[in-house]
C-alpha cells in the first residue's frame, strides 16, 4: 500500500487535518481547561497583550492580535469575510468549565478604495459589534485593517482582522478559529525577493500570508493556519523515450554493451528535443525569458552538450578487455549486495555517472582525472551506491592490473559520526566483489573494509594493547560485543555475528556464525575496525570520519593512506611495517612483535589509492573547510612525492550552489557537476516527477504557546490518531476514504514518530518531556539518535525499527534525533516528522526531511521560532523554500588564503613531510626513525634538509607560486624559518619533533571549529 496517490497520501492528509483540529480545538464544545492554555492554532490575542510582550513585529509574530495577507490587487471591488469562534467561562470555582460559541460570521465591503488610495484605513468595527450583539456576547470587539501602498511601481494591499478585546480577569479575551478571507479576483503576482530570475523556476506568487498561511483560488484570498507544500516521488524513466534499457545487475554482468549503447543514444535524443536552440528560443517566447535568462539556458545546453560527450567517452573506455571485465565484475558484485533487499537493477543516472567517470578512473593520466565530480541528486535517490559502483569498479580494476595489496578507496564523511546502515552498504558491496573476485580466480587479497573513525563517540578503538595509555584499549577491559560495526553478515545477510578478539593476529574480529555461509568461520569477516589494524592490513576501502586525515602528522603508519608502507613483519597476519619505534624495532604495529619485516612484494606506485570520494560535501565549509583544504591539497602532494599517481576525486552534494568554487578552494582542482539539472524543475532526463506523493510539508506557528508545549501536543495529537487505527480502524479508515483492510500496515507505517533539533539540548528536552509524562498518551516509547548514542544503542534502535515488536505496545514510538539522522540513516517506517525550527543551513533542512517518506507517502511537520527571523522568513515564503529548496541554499563560505588558518595547518603539514617522505626514505636507507627532535636534526644536517627546499615543497603543498607575492606565502615562509630556527639551533632543549615547531599539530580538523574566525584580504 502507500506508494503516493492513493491511500497512502489519503492518510497523510487526514493525519495533518487531526493535528491542525487538536491544535485549534476545531472539536471541542467545551472544556474543564482555560483555552488559552490548550489551544496553539487558529487564535487571535487581544491587541493589548500583543503590545505587552513586546512591541515591533516579532510579539506579533509570537502571539498575534492579526492576520491576513499582503497582495496586490487589479480591482478594488472587495468583499472581506470573517469567521471565528469564542470561548466563555461558566461555573465558579471548582466547577469551571468552558464554552464554545457557535461560528460566527462577519462580513465587510470596503468601498473607498482605489489605486490612489494610500494609508491605513479600519472597517466592520459595527459589523463586528453587531453579531456579537446578535449572539449575547459581552465585552468584545474586533475590526478591519487595509493598508495600501505602493511597491515596485505596483500598489499593494494588506488586509488584517484585529481582536482589539479588551482583557479582563477569569476571561479569555482570544478569539479562535480564526479565518479571513477577502474577494479580490485578478490579482498581480508578487515576485520573490531571496531569488534571483532563472529560466528553469517561477518566482512569482499570488499574496503573502500575514501570521497565517494564504491560499488562492483564482477569486478569493483564504488564510490558513497550515502552510503547505508537497515533493512528487520522482521516475527514473521519461516513458516517451520508448523502453527503459534493461539496466539490471544480472544483464549488464552478462553482456552491458548494448543497454549502454541503447542509454546514451537516448540521453542524446532527449537532448535534442529538451535542450535544442529551436526549443529554447520557443520557450523563451512562451514564458517572458530576459536576455540573461535566455543567455544562461544557451550555457546549460552547452553543459548537457558535454555530459553526452562524457558518457560516449565512458562507453568507449569499454572497448579495453581489462575495462569491460571489471565493469561486468562489478555488476556480479552489486548483484550480490541487492539480493537480500529491493534492488535488482540501476536507475539510469546511476549508470550514467559511471560511464562520465569512467575514463578518469581507467587512466591516471586522462586531464579527467585532475576534476572533482560531484554527485548531485537528491537524497534518497542512490547517490551513495553510485559511488558505491565506482569504487568497486575501481578495486577490481586494481586487481586486474596487478595491485595485489593496499587501498583503492579512502571514503571520507564530515560528520563525527558514521552512520552504520551506510557503512553496511559498504561492506555488502565490497562482499559480492570478494565473491566475484575469487569465482573469477583474480589474485589478490581480499577486497576488505577499513572502518576508520576510532575513538568516541564512534565507540571503535584506535588501538588494543595489553597495557593501554591515553585513548588506546586494554585488552584487559575490552568488551568485543561493544564494538560491532555490521548490523548483518554482507556475505550471507545473516544477524548471527559474534565479535572476537584474535590475539594471533591481534585483530578485532566480526565472525560470522550461520550455517551455509560462504565466508569461513575461522576467519574473521574482511571488516577492519581498530585504527591500527586498517594501517597493518591496508584494506581495499576506507570509511571513515574526515578529521582523520590530521593523523597523518601524528600517526607515522597513516602513510599507508597514500603511499606504500615501509614493508611487511614476517610473522603471520601481522600485516605491514612503518617506521620502527623503541617499543617496536622493525615497524610492526603489533605490541611487542619483534620479528624482522620482509620486502613489500608489489611495486611502490601501486599502493597510492586510485579514489578519493568526499561524501556530503556542501558540509566543508567555514573554519572546517579551510582547515581541510590544506589537508587535501597535502595529500595530493604526499601522493606525488611518493611516487603515485594523482587520485581522483569524487564527492556527492546536497546542493550545486556554489561548487565549483567550493571544489577550487578545497581541492585546488576544476570541478564537474554529475546530474546537470533539467532545462525545468522536475524534468530531467535523469528523473522526473510523477503524480505520486514523495513527502507533504506542513508548516505551523504555533500561537501564544511555547515551541516546546506545541511540540508535545503535536505528539500527542500524533501517537492519538494513529492509535485509533487499533481500536477503531474501521471509523478511522472511512474518515480517511481508506480501505479497512490497510490499516494494520498504516499503524506500521506510521507508528513511529520523529522530533529532529537542531542543537542537541532541543533533542534532550523533547525526549525528557516525552519520558516524563507530558504527553497523554501511554505507553510511549522513546529513544534518542544523536552523536552521543553509543554505537550498540545505535545498532539495537536501528534492529527495532526494522523489525518493530509484533504489539504496537512494545514499540519505538517516538525517535528523538539529531543532524545524525539527516545523513545516512535510512529506515522505512519514518514517514512523519517533527523539525523544532528551521535549520540554519537549506541543506540540513533538505536533507533531514528526505529521510522521511523513502517508501510511503511522508508527513514533515515544521514548528517554526517565529521570534527567529529566519524561521519567520521562511515560514512567509513556505512553499518556495520546500519546491525551490536548492535556490535558497546559502553561498558557501570558504577560503584557503587565510593566514590564521595557516598558523593552525602548517604544523601538521611539516610534520606530515617528516613522517611520510623523510622519515621512509631514512628507514630504508639507514634503518632509522625521526621521531625525536634529535633524530631530525642529525638527519637534517647529514640528508640535508634545506630550509628553502622545504618551503618550495610546502608551497607545492598548498598550491602556492614560490615565486609569488601572497600574504599566505608571505605567511608560510615566516612558519618555515621559524622552524628551522628551532631545529639548526643546538641549545634547544626540544624532545620530540612536535617541540620544533610554533605550534602542535592537530589532532582533529575540528580542532578550530569554534575558535578561528576566517578572514582573506588576498585570494591569490
Amino acid at each position: 500500500m502507500s506508494q503516493g496517490t492513493g491511500e497512502g497520501a489519503r492518510f497523510v492528509r487526514w493525519l495533518e487535518g487531526e493535528v491542525i483540529a487538536d491544535a485549534r480545538g476545531d472539536r471541542l464544545t467545551e472544556t474543564q481547561t482555560r483555552p488559552a492554555d490548550r489551544l496553539w492554532l487558529g487564535r487571535l490575542a487581544p491587541e493589548e497583550t500583543a503590545w505587552k510582550i513586546g512591541k515591533g513585529q516579532r510579539a506579533q509574530r509570537l502571539d498575534p492580535c492579526s492576520i491576513g495577507m499582503t497582495f496586490r490587487p487589479q480591482t478594488w471591488e472587495w468583499r472581506i469575510e470573517v469567521s471565528f469562534v469564542v470561548w466563555t467561562r461558566h461555573g465558579e470555582k471548582n466547577d469551571v468549565k468552558w464554552k464554545k460559541s457557535e461560528r460566527l460570521h462577519v462580513a465587510v465591503e470596503p468601498g473607498t478604495l482605489s489605486s490612489a488610495t494610500r494609508g491605513t484605513f479600519s472597517f466592520g468595527e459595527k459589523n463586528f459589534a453587531g453579531v456579537f450583539a446578535a449572539h449575547g456576547i459581552n465585552d468584545r470587539s474586533a475590526r478591519i485593517d487595509v493598508e495600501i501602498g505602493r511597491e515596485h511601481d505596483h500598489p499593494t494591499a494588506t488586509v488584517l482582522v484585529v481582536n482589539d478585546t479588551a482583557e479582563k480577569k477569569a476571561f479569555d479575551a482570544n478569539m479562535y478559529e480564526v479565518v479571513i478571507r477577502v474577494r479580490t479576483g485578478r490579482v498581480t503576482p508578487i515576485l520573490l525577493d531571496a531569488l534571483p530570475d532563472s529560466f528553469r523556476y517561477d518566482r512569482k506568487i499570488s499574496a503573502y500570508g500575514v501570521n497565517a498561511g494564504v491560499v488562492y483560488d483564482s477569486e478569493w484570498l483564504e488564510s490558513t493556519d497550515a502552510v503547505t507544500a508537497k515533493r512528487r516521488r520522482p521516475e527514473y524513466w521519461d516513458t516517451a523515450l520508448g523502453s527503459q534499457p534493461d539496466l539490471s545487475f544480472a544483464t549488464l554482468a552478462h553482456d552491458p554493451l548494448p543497454a549502454l549503447r541503447a542509454l546514451v543514444d537516448a540521453l542524446d535524443r532527449w537532448g535534442d528535443e529538451h535542450w535544442s536552440t529551436e526549443r529554447l528560443a520557443q520557450r523563451a517566447a512562451a514564458d517572458g525569458w530576459t536576455d540573461e535568462m535566455h543567455e544562461e539556458a544557451r550555457r546549460e545546453a552547452a553543459r548537457f552538450g558535454k555530459e553526452v560527450t562524457r558518457a560516449r567517452a565512458g562507453l568507449a573506455a569499454l572497448e579495453d578487455n581489462a575495462t569491460l571485465r571489471a565493469f561486468r565484475l562489478t555488476n556480479e558484485a552489486f548483484d550480490h549486495s541487492g539480493a537480500p533487499g529491493r534492488y535488482t537493477s540501476w536507475r539510469p543516472f546511476q549508470i550514467g555517472f559511471l560511464l562520465a567517470v569512467l575514463p578518469s578512473l581507467v587512466q591516471d593520466d586522462d586531464e579527467r582525472r585532475r576534476v572533482v565530480d560531484t554527485l548531485w541528486f537528491a537524497t534518497g535517490g542512490g547517490k551513495t551506491e553510485t559511488y558505491l559502483a565506482a569504487i568497486v569498479f575501481s578495486c577490481i580494476l586494481d586487481r586486474l592490473r596487478g595491485k595485489r595489496h593496499g587501498i583503492t578507496a579512502w571514503s571520507r564523511f564530515p560528520l563525527r559520526m558514521l552512520s552504520l546502515q551506510q557503512t553496511q552498504r559498504f561492506a555488502d558491496a565490497l562482499a559480492g566483489a570478494e565473491l566475484a573476485r575469487q569465482r573469477a580466480g583474480i589474485e589478490g587479497d581480499a577486497f576488505a573494509l577499513g572502518f576508520l573513525v576510532g575513538g568516541p563517540p564512534a565507540g571503535t578503538p584506535n588501538r588494543i594493547r595489553d597495557d593501554a595509555k591515553d585513548n588506546e584499549t586494554d585488552t584487559r577491559t575490552l568488551v568485543p560485543a561493544s564494538h560491532r560495526v555490521l548490523l548483518h553478515c554482507p556475505f550471507c545477510f545473516s544477524d548471527q555475528l559474534q565479535m572476537h578478539f584474535s590475539r594471533r593476529t591481534w585483530r578485532l574480529e566480526h565472525r560470522c556464525t550461520a550455517t551455509g555461509c560462504p565466508w569461513t568461520l575461522e576467519k574473521g569477516l574482511p571488516c577492519h575496525i581498530v585504527d591500527d589494524e586498517i594501517y597493518r592490513f591496508l584494506p581495499s576501502v576506507v570509511v571513515g570520519t574526515l578529521d582523520k586525515a590530521a593523523s597523518v602528522a601524528i600517526q607515522a603508519a597513516q602513510r599507508g593512506l597514500y603511499a606504500s608502507p615501509i614493508g611487511r613483519c614476517s610473522r603471520d597476519g601481522h600485516g605491514f611495517t612503518y617506521a620502527p619505534r623503541s617499543a617496536s624495532p622493525y615497524g610492526c604495529q603489533v605490541p611487542g612483535c619483534k620479528e624482522p619485516a620482509t620486502a613489500l612484494g608489489q611495486e611502490i606506485p601501486l599502493f597510492a589509492p586510485t579514489l578519493r570520494v568526499q561524501d556530503e560535501l556542501h558540509l566543508l565549509r567555514d573554519s572546517l573547510g579551510a582547515v581541510d583544504s590544506h589537508y587535501e591539497t597535502l595529500l595530493d602532494h604526499l601522493q606525488r612525492r611518493t611516487k603515485g599517481p594523482s587520485a581522483k576525486v569524487i564527492a556527492s552534494s546536497a546542493t550545486l550552489s556554489g561548487y565549483e568554487h567550493q571544489v577550487e578552494v578545497l581541492y585546488d582542482r576544476q570541478g564537474s557537476v554529475f546530474p546537470l539539472p533539467g532545462p525545468a524543475p522536475g524534468a530531467s532526463f535523469w528523473t522526473k516527477d510523477s503524480d505520486a506523493l514523495a513527502r507533504r510539508y506542513v508548516g505551523l506557528a504555533p500561537r501564544g504557546q511555547t515551541l516546546e508545549f506545541a511540540n508535545d501536543r503535536l505528539a500527542e495529537s500524533l501517537q492519538r490518531a494513529v492509535r485509533r487505527l487499533i481500536t477503531e480502524p474501521q471509523v478511522v479508515c472511512a474518515e480517511a476514504g481508506i480501505d479497512p483492510s490497510g490499516a494494520e500496515a498504516l499503524l506500521d507505517q506510521y507508528g513511529t514518530h520523529v522530533v529532529y533539533g537542531t542543537k542537541l539540548a532541543d533533542v534532550d528536552a523533547a525526549a525528557r518531556s516525552f519520558e516524563t509524562g507530558q504527553v497523554s498518551v501511554s505507553p510511549l516509547n522513546v529513544e534518542r539518535l544523536t552523536g552521543d548514542t553509543e554505537l550498540e544503542k545505535v545498532r539495537e534502535v536501528l534492529a527495532r525499527l526494522g523489525d518493530p515488536e509484533s504489539a504496537f505496545d512494545d514499540r519505538i514510538h517516538v525517535i528523538c534525533a539529531s543532524s545524525m539522522m539527516s545523513h545516512g540513516v535510512d529506515v522505512d517506517r519514518f514517514n512523519v516528522i517533527t523539525l523544532l525550527g528551521i535549520p540554519l543551513a537549506t541543506a540540513e533542512f533538505i536533507q533531514t526531511s528526505a529521510r522521511i517518506g523513502r517508501r510511503h507517502p511522508g508527513l514533515v511537520f515544521v514548528l517554526h521560532r517565529m521570534g527567529v527571523e529566519r524561521d519567520s522568513s521562511v515560514f512567509r515564503s513556505f512553499a518556495p523554500y520546500v519546491e525551490q529548496g536548492d535556490r535558497f541554499i546559502e553561498p558557501t563560505a570558504i577560503t584557503r588564503r587565510s593566514r590564521r588558518v595557516l598558523e593552525h595547518t602548517f604544523p601538521g603539514m611539516f610534520s606530515a613531510r617528516v613522517h611520510g617522505i623523510h622519515e621512509a626514505k631514512r628507514v630504508r636507507a639507514e634503518g632509522k626513525n625521526i621521531s625525536m627532535a634529535r633524530a631530525l636534526r642529525e638527519y637534517a644536517a647529514s640528508a640535508p634538509i634545506l630550509e628553502d627546499q622545504e618551503f618550495a615543497e610546502l608551497c607545492d603543498a598548498l598550491g602556492l607560486d614560490p615565486d609569488g607575492t601572497s600574504p599566505l606565502r608571505a605567511e608560510l615562509r615566516h612558519q618555515v624559518r621559524l622552524t628551522f630556527q628551532e631545529v639548526n639551533n643546538p641549545a634547544s632543549r626540544a624532545r620530540f619533533v612536535s617541540e620544533l615547531l610554533p605550534a602542535r599539530p592537530m589532532r582533529s580538523l575540528r580542532e578550530v571549529e569554534t575558535q578561528v574566525e576566517i578572514r582573506s584580504r588576498d585570494d591569490r
